[in-house]
């Protein structure tokens, strides 16, 4: 890890994890290896953020409203709590996306601190110039911040064993993955960095 380096933790809530409303396979195993993540970037004096959906009851995203999906996620339920297991640090930055009720917000460059700011102004306030991301899901999520992130100028690296996909298609997690090598993100594992 460089000195310029941050780690984003991606939408790891219990909606997402095993049981919940829109769960990701599997969705659980990303919280140990990003648990070890998070603390070498705390220990390190580097920045953790996490975003999370933060949904409206009503929005466009959700089926009922014309969207994709079933409810998940809603402001102030427990399936938008951060899955219980995962150890985010006491200066942890959380980005909260999808409050637009017009926007699908994948990315948590569409989303905003609770002070207002963008994770883009951010992460250039405390001159981040290296993201490494994990969470949920790799085919949504993680995929559309991972090219934000490289539209933004910035290096990126997807940690591989911090993140699980939905796979609606089979294969669409690692058709994902291939979409942000070719966009020039790097992958890598916690040990490995």
């Amino acid at each position: 890890m460089e000195r310029d380096s941050g780690l984003l933790i991606v939408d790891v809530q219990n909606d997402f994890c095993p049981g919940g409303a829109l769960g990701v396979p599997g969705g659980d195993r990303v919280v140990e290896p990003l648990n070890r993540a998070a603390e070498r970037f705390w220990e390190a004096g580097l920045p953790v953020f996490a975003s999370r959906d933060w949904h409206p009851a009503v929005t466009r995203h959700f089926r009922e409203h014309g969207g994709a999906w079933p409810p998940h996620c809603v402001q102030g339920t427990p399936g938008a709590d951060f899955h219980p297991g995962l150890r985010l640090p006491a200066g942890a930055m959380v980005i909260s996306k999808g409050i637009d009720p017009d926007l699908d917000s994948y990315s948590a460059f569409e989303g905003v601190l609770e002070d207002g700011a963008t994770l883009a102004s951010c992460l250039a306030t405390l001159g981040v110039g290296h993201l490494y991301i994990g969470g949920l899901a790799t085919d949504y999520c993680v995929r559309s911040s991972a090219l934000d992130a490289v539209r933004a100028g910035l290096r990126v690296t997807v940690l591989t064993d911090c993140v699980a996909g939905v796979d609606l298609k089979p294969g669409d997690s690692a058709l994902a993955l291939e979409e942000m090598v070719r966009a020039g993100v790097r992958l890598a594992t916690v040990d490995a960095i």
